[in-house]
């Protein structure tokens, strides 16, 4: 059950984004940008007087440090070439968010797998695989995601139902992979030990 709930609270991690990519539709993108500024911003502080580490909360920093960004751009030019391309632009942050966690070794999910596993497998090279496997999963479906956006906004701007079908997708597919993979690692392990 604690392992539910963990998973659960950290998918409420992306409710910044949501309710930015909710708001933030034609001229309302400096509002999404307060609203998902805010909200990062609350889950923050509630997260850390729960005594959550930073390493945990990695999506939610990156979350207000790109709202307030954004939300500096959007009030200081309104009209900005960006502003139509808002959906690419999340998925783009987040993809450089989920990469450059890896490339510095310490990926996203890390703190958020600590908080459901053992204090015993942390510093396992397994641990770590996994953690860089589903990483990597969600570095490449943003960056899906950001290229698949930039290109439907621009050729098409407004097919809703398209770029509702992408962000849904390129989310589902990595939250489904994240709930299984580590299941599927753990089953192959206790076969082979039982093997040897």
């Amino acid at each position: 059950m604690k392992r539910v709930r963990v998973m659960v609270r950290s998918f409420l991690g992306f409710l910044p984004w949501i309710v930015y990519a909710v708001i933030a539709t034609g001229d309302e993108w400096r509002w999404g940008a307060l609203a998902g500024l805010v909200i990062a911003l609350g889950l923050i502080v509630v997260d850390r007087r729960s005594g959550k580490d930073w390493d945990q909360m990695v999506i939610e920093t990156s979350a207000a440090i790109f709202f307030v960004l954004t939300a500096a751009i959007s009030f200081a030019d309104p009209s900005s070439s960006l502003m139509p391309y808002g959906p690419a632009l999340v998925n783009a942050w987040l993809a450089l968010t989920a990469w450059g966690s890896l490339a510095i070794r310490k990926p996203f999910t890390l703190g958020i797998a600590r908080s459901m596993a053992p204090e015993e497998v942390w510093r396992t090279p397994r641990f770590y695989r996994v953690n860089a496997v589903i990483t990597a999963v969600w570095g490449t479906a943003f960056v899906v995601a950001a290229v698949l956006l930039a290109v439907l906004l621009n050729v098409a701007p407004h097919a809703t139902a398209a770029v509702i079908a992408v962000k849904v997708v390129t989310f589902v597919v990595p939250m489904v992979f994240t709930v299984r993979y580590p299941k599927i690692v753990s089953a192959r392990y206790r076969g082979a030990r039982g093997a040897a």
